[in-house]
């Protein structure tokens, strides 16, 4: 059913307005819940007015992650120098990354490996493990990353023989889905299946990932990132691509359908209802990119169009959409579940879309009102080569200690950097592996970005060559 225009206009008013902050550029601000912040609402355990964030970041010595005094990293793998209990080196191109608990007080970690396109191009694709693989032309999947008590550690395939596995996102019942930003079809670029799918693969279970097939309900795209609505069932997804802009999907399941471990495969190819996001302001009037709305807090209604055809053979889905159908989104990168919503990210925005630039937004979406709001904003970084301001946000997630933990895809300098409940945005950790020249530097992004199942260890990648990294400190709970 349309959400009317009353309708939205009394729920943008329970979404509450939010404040536009200033932060370490241009407009910086999250504001989850939060009504009005400034540099006084922050508070340590003791209630004295605190800064943001642990300080600043200190050289590492070995030059691999800079993080603030009293934190400690651990190479938990490295593309080319750690090895797979099969014996093949660790793959590269690390990206998305969810933990789960195992058993004996191990982590489970599955890894996404964003490679794109035929084997030969990599020096350490995803091993083509017995039973596992999807397309043997491909290089990308995951690996499954068992952290053990004592501090053991072992990784072996999840799923191999896909391309360009991106963020992905984890279930409420314990499994990974893992998604294609690739959509070549079978006989393009080497490929001898289709792409663009999402697959779901089980860290607790290998026997659960044999003869993976793809869940071609969710549509075939470029996907970049997906959450489960807990209680709704619903799947939303985002889409990384341009030329047109990528669309910010709902896929509601058919009547009776019950999530659970493997069941996403017995879906038809059809199964349920795949749509796309049509935003509207409080006057009605439709939004046509997300890059229009320039001030924190901004609400938008949502209504949700069906996909024409969610397999796209002939044309790809966002471009399926007459203008004026559906709001678009620059980057639409990673998403996080949580609060009773999805927290979804725009990367940048510049001369592709019809708003104002920025470097970075992440908005929420609220499926009891159907709305979704404006929380974090970066303005354009002036000089992404000096410390002090972010661009490109990526992979996301919400912090057991509060607000946003964000990680950096963007030029210059890489970081993980939060924005604080309180609307303060504050260093964490910054890339000090350089793959370029002293005079003309370059540094990978940061993915994966999530916390461990007890909130005591902060899992991260950098994405070239490879490298996952467990952090840990005093962290701490900011008021």
């Amino acid at each position: 059913m349309p959400l009317s225009r009353r309708d939205f206009a009394a729920r943008s008013v329970l979404a509450g307005a939010g404040v536009a902050l200033t932060g370490t550029v241009a407009a910086l601000a999250t504001a989850p819940g939060a009504l009005a912040a400034d540099d006084s609402t922050l508070r340590d355990e003791h209630g004295r007015p605190c800064e943001p964030g642990y300080g600043p970041l200190l050289p590492d010595p070995a030059g691999l992650l800079a993080l603030p005094a009293g934190f400690s990293y651990r190479v938990l793998t490295h593309s080319g120098v750690t090895r797979l209990e099969s014996g093949e080196y660790t793959p590269s191109n690390h990206d998305g990354t969810a933990a789960f608990a195992g058993h004996r007080g191990a982590t489970l970690l599955v890894n996404n490996h964003e490679l794109k396109g035929v084997r030969s191009k990599w020096a350490h694709p995803v091993p083509l493990a017995e039973g596992l693989v999807y397309d043997p032309a491909a290089a990308g999947g995951c690996t499954v990353v068992e952290v053990r008590h004592g501090g053991e550690v072992a990784e072996w395939v999840g799923i191999a023989g896909t391309s360009t596995n991106c963020a992905g996102g984890a279930t409420p019942w314990g499994t990974w889905l893992t998604c294609e930003e690739n959509s070549d079809l079978a006989g393009k670029n080497g490929m001898t299946k289709d792409h663009g799918y999402c697959f779901e693969v089980d860290p607790h279970d290998r026997r659960a990932n044999l003869d993976p097939r793809p869940v071609k309900a969710f549509g075939r795209y470029d996907h970049e990132a997906v959450v489960i609505d807990p209680k709704q069932g619903h799947a939303y997804l985002t889409e990384d691509a341009s030329g047109p802009n990528g669309l910010f999907y709902r896929w509601t399941p058919p009547a009776g359908f019950r999530h659970g471990r493997g069941r996403l495969r017995s879906l038809a190819d059809d199964a349920g209802v795949l749509a796309a996001a049509k935003c509207f302001d409080s006057s009605g009037r439709f939004v046509d990119d997300l890059s229009r709305a320039t001030r924190i807090g901004t609400v938008y209604g949502v209504d949700w169009i069906a996909v024409p055809d969610r397999d796209a053979r002939t044309v790809p889905v966002r471009r399926q959409f007459a203008d004026g159908a559906i709001t678009r989104g620059r980057k639409l990168e990673g998403m996080w579940w949580a609060d009773g919503g999805a927290y979804f990210v725009s990367s940048y925005s510049r001369e592709e879309s019809p708003g104002t630039a920025h470097d970075g937004q992440v908005w929420f979406y609220d499926p009891k009102r159907r709305t979704i709001r404006l929380t974090v904003r970066l303005g354009v970084n002036a000089d992404p080569s000096v410390a002090g301001g972010y661009d490109g946000p990526d992979n996301i997630t919400v912090s057991p200690y509060g607000g946003l933990i964000l990680a950096e895809d963007g030029e210059g300098l890489q970081h993980l950097f939060g924005a604080t409940e309180s609307g303060r945005a504050y260093p964490l950790a910054r890339n000090e592996l350089n793959l370029g020249t002293p005079e003309e530097p370059e540094f990978s992004e940061f993915a994966g970005v999530c916390f461990s199942p007890d909130g005591r260890t902060l899992f991260a990648s950098v994405q070239a060559p490879g490298i996952l990294f467990a952090i840990t400190g005093p962290w701490r709970r900011r008021h």
